[in-house]
């Protein structure tokens, strides 16, 4: 990795070369990643607590995933899968 040379007369390049980088948006990028992490853990505890009354409301989380996971894919990569799992299923003999 090459680093800009101090010859340009910049006031904002010093003798250290990470005086090159923009340093205010490099910290906005890194504290809004930061932001968003703690928002994902946050979520991730929510969608358990669902998973939990799910479970306690007699619901078989297991199925429920399964149905959430189908229903992000498209209609017919869904149909594939359903068909290949049938024909799997009749060659095993159940």
């Amino acid at each position: 990795m090459s680093f800009p040379d101090n010859h340009d007369g910049d006031q904002n390049m010093g003798a250290d070369p990470a005086s090159g980088i923009a340093a205010d948006r490099l910290r906005s990028i890194i504290e809004r990643i930061e932001r968003l992490e703690e928002e994902r853990t946050a979520l991730g505890g929510d969608i358990k607590d669902i998973f939990t009354e799910a479970k306690s409301a007699g619901f078989n989380v297991k199925v429920v995933r399964q149905i959430i996971r189908l229903r992000k894919q498209e209609p017919e990569d869904r149909e594939e899968e359903e068909t290949l799992l049938e024909i799997y299923r009749r060659a095993l003999g159940f």
